[in-house]
């Protein structure tokens, strides 16, 4: 079965406002899956609280509008259970980088096989326009009495160093784009990340469609090459990448900054430990018969054989 972009429409009524940069997020993710042919029920969509929070009410495929900046760890749970799903996390830059900035680092460290769609808008658009964790010090959007006291995070340069093994930054008004990021990024076995600038038409005076479009500009139009294929070559590609992401004043790049192709996913590395793990993960485990618990002993001994101790009478 050949599946079309609108298999992926949910029919729920969407209360963005108009013009809103998640629009052009929501329809990339659309063309995406259709053209992955992704199963409707192999996948899931993991939101946070904020307008990107709406985001699996909107996607006809399994969905968890979770707790504020809690995202992540709900798709970490999601993932590890059943390896054969593909996860996805929407979340605001407030959300993730703010109130689950922990979380936001300890899935790169995990190299957990999850796709991280993170909605920039440098505000907090559906709390009336406070400053958001990546906007700059020194700006005003219209919403702040006063111009913003906090140094900004930046995203590429935190995923890289956290240990995401796919970073890449996309724009929300660049559909076909973002789309291709997200079907690499989808595709990359590993923690990926993608930061998409994305205008708040209502809050964020500053970051608008005409600022982004007089400074945005292709990497692989200048023949930027992200990928790390071996150890020898890994550091000084982290090292390009995190001095690519600084620019993004006058010249704002998009597009695959990082790429470790050798690196093991977390799913690969409990395989290590226990080696029937992708086999028979807890999602696939029977753990009861007509309400009765019940133990598997074939694969408790598969399990825990390294373990098991015989007692000679």
């Amino acid at each position: 079965m050949v599946r079309r972009i609108e298999d992926y429409y949910s029919g729920v009524w969407n209360d963005w406002c108009p013009g809103c940069g998640n629009f052009g997020i929501l329809s990339s993710m659309y063309r995406a899956f259709a053209e992955l042919d992704l199963p409707l029920d192999k996948v899931v969509v993991v939101s946070g609280i904020g307008c990107s929070g709406k985001t699996p009410h909107f996607i006809k495929v399994n969905g968890v509008h979770t707790l504020h900046g809690r995202a992540i760890p709900f798709a970490t749970g999601i993932k590890l259970s059943n390896p054969d799903l593909t996860v996805v996390v929407n979340g605001g830059d407030g959300d993730l980088l703010g109130i689950g900035a922990g979380h936001f680092v300890a899935l790169g460290r995990r190299n957990l096989d999850i796709t991280v769609i993170l909605h920039n808008n440098t505000v907090y658009g559906l709390t009336k326009g406070q400053a958001s964790p990546t906007l700059k010090k020194g700006l005003k959007p219209k919403s702040l009495p006063k111009p913003n006291i906090q140094d900004s995070l930046n995203p590429i340069a935190l995923a890289i160093t956290s240990g995401y093994s796919f970073v890449a930054r996309g724009y929300s008004m660049m559909v076909e784009h973002l789309k291709d990021l997200i079907k690499k990024a989808l595709q990359h076995k590993g923690a990926a990340l993608i930061e998409v600038l994305q205008p708040c038409i209502t809050y964020d005076n500053i970051h608008t469609p005409e600022y982004y479009r007089k400074r945005i500009y292709k990497l692989e139009e200048i023949g930027w090459d992200p990928v790390a294929r071996n150890p020898e070559e890994d550091m000084e590609k982290i090292v390009k990448a995190v001095m690519k992401s600084m620019e993004n004043d006058e010249k704002i790049p998009i597009g695959v900054f990082y790429q470790n192709m050798y690196k093991e996913s977390f799913e690969k590395r409990i395989e290590m430990r226990i080696p029937s793990y992708l086999e028979n993960p807890p999602a696939k485990q029977k753990i009861d018969e007509e309400g009765r618990p019940i133990i598997d002993e074939e694969m408790f001994k598969k399990l825990f054989s390294q373990y098991i101790v015989e007692v000679k009478k």
